[in-house]
């Protein structure tokens, strides 16, 4: 269909986004809905999903391609083995002195121990199992390109759904446009 083209095409453009590894909300918002977008027309409509900015998405930058793992761990652990029709939430705010991004859903949620072991792995810097890839890997660029203080934090209830918020340095203090970077003394 000509929907999925164009919302796969618009996907690759932003992934690539001429090679920088910083780009505005605004880039990594329209990424994560045309990969929804694509999702939607693959499992015909087996969710809904609302995107909402609370921030400048033109004047905030963050690190690319951080979004796509977590709403695909939405859909693929949580909302595709539940009852019913599921729903993704994505949000940009500020916090305190945070620019958080969240994606939450209605899925099927974890139990105590698993979001024990999820959070482990993030924290302890130990791989497990290729579920927990994508959170990790996320987690691991934030936390070399921001600090330690940045990163995933992740809360869940069973048969209610998750909740992953992205802890990123706020727009004021945090992560500047690609031009604004000091380059090296060639």
């Amino acid at each position: 269909t000509m929907n999925m083209i164009q919302a796969l095409s618009k996907y690759l453009r932003l992934s690539l986004s001429k090679g920088s590894e910083i780009v505005t909300v605004k880039d990594e918002l329209e990424n994560v809905k045309s990969y929804l977008q694509i999702r939607q027309i693959r499992n015909e409509n087996l969710f809904t999903y609302t995107i909402d900015c609370e921030v400048d998405p033109e004047e905030t930058w963050v690190l690319k391609l951080i979004l796509q793992p977590l709403v695909e761990n939405a859909l693929y652990h949580g909302i595709k083995n539940k009852r019913g029709k599921g729903k993704i939430t994505v949000r940009g705010y500020r916090e305190g002195s945070f620019f958080i991004l969240e994606v939450q859903d209605n899925g099927i949620g974890m139990q105590p121990e698993r979001l024990e072991q999820v959070r482990n792995a993030l924290v302890h810097k130990q791989f497990v199992e290729s579920k927990v890839y994508g959170l990790y890997n996320v987690n691991e660029r934030i936390r070399l390109n921001c600090g330690e203080e940045y990163g995933l934090r992740i809360s869940s209830t069973y048969q209610e759904g998750t909740t992953v918020k992205i802890f990123l340095p706020d727009a004021d203090s945090g992560l500047t446009s690609p031009a604004e970077e000091i380059q090296p003394d060639s």
